[in-house]
Formats: structure tokens, C-alpha cells, sequence
């Protein structure tokens, strides 16, 4: 019996004993492909040597030295080249320890903020439904993600959730996506107002929603409006690129797409690519020097920020993706990969939106394309997809809620930027026969 409390405790998974390029191998010789990256961490996929000399070379130097008392070489060099790979207005680095620590400063580093400039009236933080942005407390109430909050919502921070930029559910159909990105970008405008525009403190989103939803990209122009709204009412813009970043999309950042730059940026996942745990904000100068003049310190921190292996680690990954050219990989393979799944599901019964950038998919499932129903949540259809898909030896990662935190259910794919064109087709096969097989098991068990 396992000693581990696991994430579902009845379930019975495989013991991982090795990794090599696109493939994880358990203790019984199976081999899976990795086709979501674990949960959108693992760019470089396993076992990638460059990485691996690169975490040797700084354990034979510094394992471990507190952020209180040291900086260290290779955690400013890593600080140097985000920035220096960032557009023009990111121009610092907090480096943590994953995503939710990422989100978690971000939401106390935009308070603190005001604070330092004596508008200590704002507290309001702004976010959208349906959307995930990590499971600490401060980042859970930011979030939409309603059967993550449920049962935690009594111990949660008051927020404000507008609608998101959702097309294939929200956009009316006489709406051009112009039109629709407007009107669910104003929301924010009504509900500035309505809190007072002296009170809001931040707008929190995902450039492309990732977890609750599916791969949701923002139409054009939604962001930009988002940017102009906050801009006329001195709210922070804060983009949570935890799972969409790090060249998931094609570019370095998501938002790159979007024509804009935010006042923060969240990182980590593809940051690290799940050599070490690491995670990151990135910032404006604007933030940087309202503490540096002020009292000097951000109120904040964790034993180990700024970890000497994890900076390494996250290094040698942006090393290899740039030495690599792998970010044109990306452009080449989520081109390829959209193609065929567009090719595979376009006229399949159960499939009703195909979605995403770059090597960061969804497919949304639907009992019925024609008015786009959802199944019944209780036959749990992404969870039937996940097993059907592990038995053929592919790994992808569905969830449930995707409409509206209850009903809905998509797959969420997030492969390894190393992949290749017959890589992309075998994913595409087992990940049809999985659907398949799925929905049948699903419907024999509810008959």
C-alpha cells in the first residue's frame, strides 16, 4: 500500500521509470506518448542531455544558497536572458517555485504596488469564469474554475470574475469576432465602474485559457482593448502565461501574438520544462521602481526562490530552444498538428471546436455538433478519453467543466516542441481510436 496521499486516491497508476525524447516508459516496459507534456511542462520532452550536463555542472558547484543572504551567477543570468528575450516594457524577474507561487506574488506584487504609491483604496482584483490560474488560496480566488473553488470558497479572498473570450460559446450569431471580442471586453469597463475605478487593483487572465477550457484563444483585438480599458483606469494588467508561455504557442510569450505588453507576466511549466520546479514573474520597470523608491523590499518570499539548480535548469532549457531553433518547431508541428486533427475530427459526430496556437490544442466534445450539448457530466467522458488513451500508450490531458465548470468536456493537447511529422500522425491515431473508444464505453455504461 502506498504511503503517498495521490491526487485521486483509488486510482491505480503506473510507476515511471524512465523517459527518452517524446516518451515516458513504466516499470513494466510499457512506453506512452507524451502528447500533453504532462500538463504543458515538458517542451524539451525527457532525458534531453544538454539539459541533464547543465544540472550536474551546478551541483558540483552550489546546490543550495538562501536568496536572503546571496544572489547567485546563474540565477542573474537567467534573470538577464528573460529579459533580454522579452519585448520592451518586461524588465524584471521574481523567480519561484512553479505557477501558483507565480500567480500568488503577482496578485501581492500589484497590491503592494499601490501601496507604495499611498492608493492604498484599491483591493479589487478583476478575473474571468472559467479560467485556472493555481491552487493557492490567493490564486484559487482568482480563478474561475468553479469545482476548484467549491469547497475552499469560505477561506477565499473576495475577487470579481467577468465573462471570458470564449467564441465557440459566447459569440451570438449575428456577432462578427470582432464585435464579440469588444462586447466581452467591455465587461471589464462595467465592472470597473461598478466597483469604483479607484479600487480595482489588477485584471487577471490567461492570454490562451488552458486547463478549465481547453486551448481558448483570445480573437483578435480582444487584448488590445483589454490593455486600452486598464490603461484609462490605472489597473494592472496581469497575464497568466503558467501553461500558454515559454514559446507553447510559437512565440516566446503568448501575449506577443496579441499586439500588446502586460504589467506582469506569470511563467514557469515550459519555463524549466520540468527538469527542476521553477516559476517566474516578469514585470515592468513601473513596479520595480515604485518598491525601489519607496520601502525598498517586496513583502514576500519563499525558502527556495531563486533555487541555483532550478535557474540551471530553466537555462539550459532556454539555451537548448534557442541553440535548436525549436520555437520554429513549434510554428511547424502545431501547424502540422492542427491540420491533421482538423483532417482526422472535422466531420466527427462528437467534436465541435478544434482550437488553439503553436503546439498548445483542444478539441472540445459534444454529444451533438449541431446545437453543441454537452454530455452528461456524470459518465465523466474526459476522464473515459484519459484511460482509453493511456492503454494505447498516449498521454493527453481531458478535463471536465469546460462550459461552465460543470457540464462540458474537451483534451488538451501540449507535446514536446522536439516532435516530428510522423510523431504529430501517431498522436493524431491513437488519440481518434481513444475518443472512440471512450464515448462507446461511455454511452454502453449509461444505457
Amino acid at each position: 500500500m502506498t504511503k503517498n496521499l495521490h491526487r485521486s486516491i483509488h486510482a491505480d497508476l503506473p510507476v515511471a521509470v524512465g523517459g527518452r525524447g517524446i516518451e515516458l516508459f513504466d516499470a513494466d516496459g510499457k512506453a506512452y506518448i507524451d502528447a500533453s507534456g504532462g500538463a504543458a511542462v515538458s517542451c524539451l520532452g525527457h532525458g534531453h542531455p544538454e539539459v541533464l550536463a547543465a544540472l550536474h555542472a551546478q551541483l558540483d558547484k552550489l546546490a543550495y544558497a538562501h536568496t536572503g543572504f546571496f544572489t547567485t551567477e546563474v540565477a542573474e543570468r537567467l534573470a538577464d536572458r528573460l529579459v533580454t528575450a522579452s519585448p520592451d516594457g518586461i524588465d524584471y524577474v521574481y523567480l519561484v517555485s512553479g505557477g501558483s507561487e507565480a500567480m500568488e506574488a503577482a496578485l501581492k506584487m500589484a497590491r503592494q504596488y499601490f501601496v507604495e504609491k499611498g492608493e492604498d483604496r484599491r483591493r479589487h482584483v478583476i478575473a474571468r469564469r472559467q479560467s485556472y490560474h493555481g491552487n493557492t488560496l490567493g490564486a484559487l480566488a482568482a480563478g474561475g474554475n468553479q469545482s476548484r473553488r467549491a469547497q475552499f470558497r469560505p477561506l477565499l479572498i473576495e475577487t470579481h470574475h467577468i465573462a471570458p473570450c470564449y467564441a465557440y460559446r459566447g459569440r451570438l450569431p449575428a456577432e462578427s469576432e470582432h464585435q464579440y471580442g469588444e462586447r466581452v471586453a467591455n465587461e471589464l469597463e462595467t465592472k470597473i465602474l461598478e466597483l469604483g475605478p479607484d479600487e480595482v487593483i489588477a485584471f487577471v487572465a490567461e492570454t490562451v485559457v488552458g486547463a478549465t477550457a481547453g486551448a481558448v484563444p483570445p480573437v483578435d483585438d480582444y487584448f488590445k482593448k483589454i490593455r486600452e480599458i486598464c490603461d484609462r483606469y490605472g489597473v494592472l494588467l496581469i497575464l497568466d502565461e503558467v501553461m500558454c508561455g515559454m514559446g507553447r504557442t510559437g512565440t516566446l510569450h503568448a501575449f506577443e501574438q496579441d499586439g500588446i505588453v502586460p504589467d506582469m507576466v506569470a511563467i514557469a511549466k515550459g519555463l524549466g520544462g520540468g527538469y527542476q520546479p521553477i516559476g517566474a514573474v516578469l514585470f515592468g520597470r513601473h513596479i520595480y521602481e515604485a518598491f525601489a523608491s519607496g520601502s525598498g523590499f517586496f513583502q514576500h518570499g519563499h525558502t527556495y526562490m531563486g533555487h541555483p539548480m532550478a535557474a540551471a535548469a530553466a537555462l539550459a532549457v532556454q539555451d537548448a530552444i534557442r541553440e535548436h531553433r525549436l520555437l520554429d518547431n513549434a510554428v511547424k508541428m502545431g501547424e502540422l498538428l492542427n491540420r491533421r486533427l482538423r483532417e482526422r475530427f472535422y466531420d466527427h459526430h462528437h467534436i465541435g471546436d478544434i482550437r488553439g496556437r503553436g503546439l498548445f490544442r483542444g478539441l472540445e466534445i459534444v454529444a451533438e455538433r449541431s446545437d453543441k450539448s454537452p454530455f452528461d457530466p456524470a459518465l465523466k467522458l474526459h476522464a473515459a478519453v484519459k484511460r482509453e488513451a493511456m492503454a494505447r500508450g498516449l498521454m493527453v490531458y481531458p478535463m471536465g467543466g469546460t462550459m461552465d465548470g460543470v457540464r462540458g468536456d474537451h483534451i488538451l493537447l501540449a507535446p514536446p516542441f522536439i516532435i516530428n511529422a510522423g510523431q504529430v500522425d501517431t498522436i493524431v491515431e491513437r488519440l481518434s481510436d481513444a475518443l472512440d473508444g471512450a464515448v462507446a464505453s461511455s454511452v454502453a455504461r449509461s444505457r
